[in-house]
């Protein structure tokens, strides 16, 4: 949110006339304005203009409406809905509209009281800073003027807004400067003086503008096999997380905000239970992040907006989120936004559609459901900044279908704005299969996008591989429905092969302990190792199966436990040892197929 603290008491000129839950009708002035921000009743609530008719205007309301009455005062601000840009955003824990949470407890205790008046970030705080132009500069919209350390992960650089430009006429010392202590002073081409300070403002639905949209060519590595192998994402990408209660949602959102190679986490829980969103409030500023040992807060910003706040801001809530990404992205960082359910965001655009008397389309959701989701999702992106630099915006939306019935209209409009889409299955989840992430429904279209990359970081197999192991996956799906009917000792052995060696991967490669050291985050580089090592084995069985060596002897043999384990007895940083175990596979391979030549020999 913008500077509470500017409300300042104008001439009234409109008045509420009829009130419906977080949406009022408002008579008496005609010059406000589409997405305006206004100050509602007495205790100036914070509302927003969503529809304007001839003679009345619809607003929003983004704080608890209970109190108001007709007649009390609705003030025009001029402006848009709006977020604070400047140092002090990571670490911070905020509401839907960017209220500061710790603020707002000090000054109203655990329940949040209405109308309070502050900033989204302190004022008062001193950051010391280091200007990086000088007069006589030209500078231009996104050009860094500043530089804060505002973590000790995370280097603020201070831009110009987007949309200014001018010579540079005065700068300050480097220095300590609070958020609003003039900095550096330009002339523009009107002969205007403009003063720059710490922080700049911008709209929540309005996109931050770029110079160009770079193409998708580098994964967002997460550390987690079945994403990272099977259905990778790209920096810059757009992916959907689809499952039912206890399927594991929120951890995989923890295991990709910790163990990613993003600079930046924003995680938006928006309308969660109160129980899960204290449990990200607790959990996340535990975490230690592992690449600096720092904490993870060094580099998160975490949107707090429970299921029992006003719906508005809710349905604000994840522009705000958006927004702040863009602007670090511009930075040049590569920013992951988790957003922690869209299906409760949608919810909200439901309810006030309802309030409003719209024609509902399916399940009773707007007609405009589409458009709002792809407004969302189109803000991610690979993009060449203004300022040269280059940034990303990756977006991980959660999706809570009710039942789990993908079917559904938020998970269905959802997969036409998304390429990657990892639905988790109950029935895995159940079974302690984590992730959950079921593999036949699951797909991820970034696959041709990344292959270079895979190919020249890792290994010119690494997709080649992955196919055969998809393979394998959906032939054992098969095959277990003949297994059903008639058994698995009826199938010949170079089926009960396939049964093994899928087993295999489903246990020992796609399922992953967080809690395990060596196995809650795998560099892409074991994770192949893994892989080639688990069809290298499938491959010299299967020679074994045409020599007329039975199954039952690779089964004997204990390979199978041992290729499962390979997960926990191999260090992350050990490569070496796949050789030695390949080495071992032909060793047993050879003997077992001179034994039966001998076998051959004697009958």
């Amino acid at each position: 949110m913008s500077k509470v603290g500017d409300r300042m008491d104008t001439e009234v000129k409109a008045t509420i006339f009829g009130i419906n839950g977080p949406v009022i009708k408002v008579k008496g002035n005609k010059d406000f304005h589409m997405m305006e921000m206004v100050l509602v009743g007495k205790e100036k609530l914070i509302g927003e203009v969503i529809a304007i008719e001839e003679d009345t205007t619809i607003i929003q309301v983004y704080e608890v409406t209970a109190g108001l009455s007709p007649g009390e005062p609705v003030i025009s601000t001029g402006k848009p809905l709006s977020v604070q840009l400047a140092p002090g955003i990571i670490g911070n824990i905020f509401d839907g509209i960017q209220r500061p949470l710790h603020y707002m407890e000090k000054k109203s205790g655990a329940f949040i009281s209405r109308g309070l008046e502050m900033e989204a970030l302190d004022s008062e705080k001193k950051w010391d800073t280091h200007i990086t132009v000088q007069v006589g500069d030209n500078v231009s919209g996104g050009d860094i003027i500043a530089e804060v350390q505002e973590t000790p992960l995370i280097l603020h650089k201070v831009m110009i807004p987007p949309g200014m430009s001018g010579e540079v006429i005065a700068v300050e010392q480097d220095g300590q400067y609070t958020l609003h202590d003039a900095i550096v002073k330009i002339r523009d081409k009107r002969h205007q003086e403009k003063a720059l300070t710490l922080v700049q403002e911008w709209p929540v639905r309005v996109p931050r503008p770029y110079r160009s949209r770079a193409g998708i060519r580098r994964p967002l590595v997460t550390g987690q096999r079945v994403i990272d192998t099977l259905f990778p994402i790209a920096k810059g990408g757009t992916a959907s997380i689809p499952g039912g209660f206890g399927t594991g949602k929120t951890m995989i959102q923890h295991q990709v905000a910790k163990w990613s190679d993003a600079d930046i986490i924003v995680y938006i829980g928006c309308g969660e239970r109160g129980n899960e969103i204290t449990e990200v409030l607790e959990d996340f500023p535990a975490l230690t992040d592992p690449k600096s040992g720092q904490s993870l807060m060094s580099r998160t910003v975490l949107i707090a907006n429970t299921s029992n706040m006003p719906v508005a801001a809710r349905e604000a809530s994840i522009y705000t989120g958006v927004t702040l990404a863009e602007y670090y992205r511009d930075m040049g960082y590569h920013v992951a936004v988790m957003a922690d359910s869209t299906s409760w965001w949608a919810e909200a655009l439901r309810e006030i559609s309802g309030r409003l008397e719209e024609m509902p389309a399916e399940e009773g959701f707007p007609a405009y459901l589409p458009s709002r989701l792809s407004q969302f999702y189109e803000r991610a992106g690979y993009v060449g900044n203004l300022n040269g630099t280059e940034g990303s915006v990756t977006i991980i939306g959660v999706v809570s279908p009710q039942g789990g019935n993908f079917s559904e209209p938020v998970t269905q409009n959802t997969k036409r704005f998304i390429r990657c889409f990892w639905a988790l299955d109950r029935q895995l989840a159940y079974a302690r299969h984590y992730p959950a992430i079921q593999w036949l429904t699951s797909y991820s279209e970034y696959i041709d996008d990344l292959t270079d990359w895979y190919e020249e970081k890792v290994d010119e197999r690494f997709f080649q591989l992955r196919t055969k192991m998809m393979r394998l996956l959906q032939e054992e799906s098969k095959l277990m429905e003949i297994v059903k009917l008639i058994g698995g000792d009826a199938l010949p052995d170079e089926q009960k092969l396939i049964l093994e060696i899928a087993k295999i991967i489903r246990l020992g490669f796609l399922q992953q302990n967080v809690f395990h050291d060596q196995d809650t985050y795998v560099p892409i580089r074991k994770q192949f190792k893994m892989m080639e090592t688990i069809l290298y084995v499938y491959d010299q069985a299967k020679t074994l199966i045409q020599a007329s060596i039975p199954m039952s002897e690779f089964r004997k043999s204990g390979i199978s436990e041992e290729l499962i384990k390979l997960k926990y007895t191999i260090d992350n940083e050990d490569m070496e040892k796949f050789s030695e175990i390949h080495q071992s596979i032909d060793a047993f391979c050879n003997a077992l197929h001179e034994s039966y030549k001998g076998v051959g020999k004697k009958s």
